[in-house]
């Protein structure tokens, strides 16, 4: 092992030299860019082969603003017309000033590792005709398949909407995300399998990784390392629709390999090599950029998941169970799936400490008074309420059906709700997602509301919704 500012790091001759890569046999090689860089990526050929969807964590069904474009809160990723992937061909041992000019060649793809302000290694990637790159990051560049920009999120709700991206419409000024994060590589021929590696390739088809990035030599003599903030991969214990549990959090390098995690997000020092686990994506596998968070959905998986259609089917079932508040009377009803933030006059409400369901009042305040008629927007804090029904003192909240049906674990009926945001889904979705700590800033995790990224609460982080039938 070699690290930064090492007397072992290498030393390159006064020339250029030349060597054959070792290429590894468990896992793929990085891949690089394209000059077709979407090719696939939304298919007009509806028999093309599906790799696997990823869904933004926080985004209820699309981004505050609308999905546009290669900015979207979902994409799925397809099999493209003509492979596009790279992998390592040869290195360059090259004194760090004349790097420009190793990397003069536009269309060859590389990573250049700085290990001081004299020494850096090159390493030259060569077209692989059998896999598909697609990759993940912050820029708007035409190499970036999926923009993903910051996640609101925390300890407040989000209303019936999902997390707004960072910045509204651009990016955010302050973003953590690196606008060349990720990429992901997919096998063309079956079962088509899917990994991930840290960092991207520029406009220039290039990695950099600078003198103060963390980097080593591995044991076959190629070179790795790890972007500033990190990529954290958590694949999920078992089998993510059957026995949702979750696994650990790890990072993945730049080359693919699977490391504990460092002391804080951006660390030099690297965790421990994890040989016994690998960056192949599977069903439920979490990615986190630092932040936003994505989920990995198998063709496979989704199956099990509900469309839009069935999820607008249930919104009916519940509201032709005519469901009344206990105290007015009144019927309630869930609004329509694409009304977001705006409480309809209808909605249910819940007191999430208890579960009992009610049509919207203004009593029962025990502190923080500042209630929002309906119609209005949701409140930003809604203050402690007194349920009448059982006199529980808790959060009192309207209720969002979860519109994104690639966070669900099941079809199940939407009996359940996360606490303390609201957004109701099935009782399997909610237990699954509860178990799952969630990254957030260096070294923090919390659970979350996969729907709006609010940090849960409670014992559970989810409650039973008790509804009142009507009364004829």
């Amino acid at each position: 092992m070699v690290l930064e500012g090492s007397s072992e790091a290498l030393c390159p001759p006064p020339s250029l030299e030349l060597r054959p890569s070792c290429h590894k046999s468990q896992a793929t090689p990085p891949l690089g860019s394209t000059s077709q860089p979407h090719d696939g990526v939304f298919p007009e050929d509806k028999e093309s082969v599906k790799y696997g969807e990823l869904i933004v964590l926080g985004h209820n069904g699309s981004l505050a603003h609308g999905d546009k474009g290669r900015r979207r809160s979902r994409l799925a990723l397809y099999k493209r017309p003509k492979a596009n992937g790279v992998k390592p061909d040869v290195i360059h041992n090259v004194s760090t000033p004349l790097v420009s000019k190793a990397l003069s060649n536009k269309s060859q793809h590389s990573i250049s590792y700085t290990l001081s302000r004299s020494h850096s290694v090159i390493v030259e990637y060569t077209q692989d005709t059998h896999t598909d790159m697609f990759q993940i990051g912050r820029s708007t560049e035409s190499m970036i398949d999926f923009v993903v920009t910051d996640t609101a999120g925390g300890s407040s709700g989000q209303g019936g909407g999902g997390a707004g991206e960072g910045g509204g419409g651009g990016q955010s000024a302050q973003s953590t995300i690196s606008r060349y994060a990720c990429r992901i590589m997919c096998e063309r021929s079956a079962p088509y399998t899917a990994r991930i590696y840290a960092a991207g390739f520029d406009s220039s088809k290039n990695i950099f990784l600078g003198e103060r990035a963390a980097k080593w030599r591995t044991s076959d003599g190629l070179m790795d390392g790890l972007t500033t903030n990190g990529v954290l991969v958590m694949h999920p214990a078992g089998e993510f629709v059957s026995e949702p549990a979750p696994g650990v959090w790890r990072e993945i390098s730049v080359c693919g390999n699977v490391f504990a995690l460092r002391e804080t997000r951006s660390a030099q020092q690297r965790g421990k090599l994890v040989e016994n686990e690998s960056n192949t994506l599977q069903d439920g596998s979490l990615i986190d950029l630092c932040g936003a968070t994505l989920l990995w959905r198998t063709p496979a998986g989704l199956r099990h998941t509900p469309t839009l259609k069935q999820l607008e089917g249930l919104r009916q079932e519940l509201n032709a169970a005519r469901p009344q508040c206990p105290v007015g009377f009144n019927t309630l009803a869930f609004p329509s799936l694409a009304q977001r933030e705006i409480v309809d006059k209808k909605q249910p409400w819940v007191y999430v400490n208890c579960g009992h369901v009610h049509g919207y009042h203004n009593w029962g305040y025990r502190k923080d008074k500042g209630p929002a008629g309906p119609g209005g927007t949701v409140p930003g804090h809604t203050g402690e309420r007194e349920c009448p029904m059982c006199r529980r003192v808790g959060p009192y909240v309207p209720l969002w059906l979860g519109c994104e049906g690639g966070l669900y674990l099941d079809a199940g009926p939407p009996t359940h709700a996360f606490c303390p945001c609201g957004h109701v889904c099935s009782e399997k979705t909610v237990g699954g997602w509860s178990q799952i700590p969630l990254p957030h800033g260096t070294h923090a995790f919390h659970a979350a509301c996969p729907f709006c990224g609010t940090w849960l609460t409670g014992e559970q982080g989810h409650i039973k919704l008790i509804f009142q039938g009507p009364v004829d």
